[in-house]
């Protein structure tokens, strides 16, 4: 599954966790719910750490527990037709 798919579903997930709308999110995460609707709907299909983290303020949770799901192994994620690079150190 490509990133962003990953990202789309991990919202959704804690959405239905924390028994939040999108709305609800935005709202908590002070943003925009267009912002966090063209995220789902991949209009945006780059979104920045700011916004990741926004919505983890929103979630009211860390970084790491937000990425901290089956969906981001490596195994689990395709780089493919992205402008995302993965480079050898």
């Amino acid at each position: 599954m490509l990133l962003i798919k990953a990202v789309d579903y991990r919202i959704l997930e804690l959405c239905k966790a924390y028994n939040l709308s999108i709305n609800g999110l935005a709202n908590k995460a002070g943003m925009p719910p267009s912002t966090v609707a063209s995220l789902l709907s991949e209009k945006s299909r780059n979104p920045t750490e700011d916004t990741i983290f926004k919505i983890c303020i929103g979630f009211g949770m860390r970084m790491d527990k937000f990425y901290a799901s089956n969906l981001f192994d490596l195994k689990n994620i395709s780089l493919e037709n992205t402008s995302q690079k993965i480079y050898k150190v």
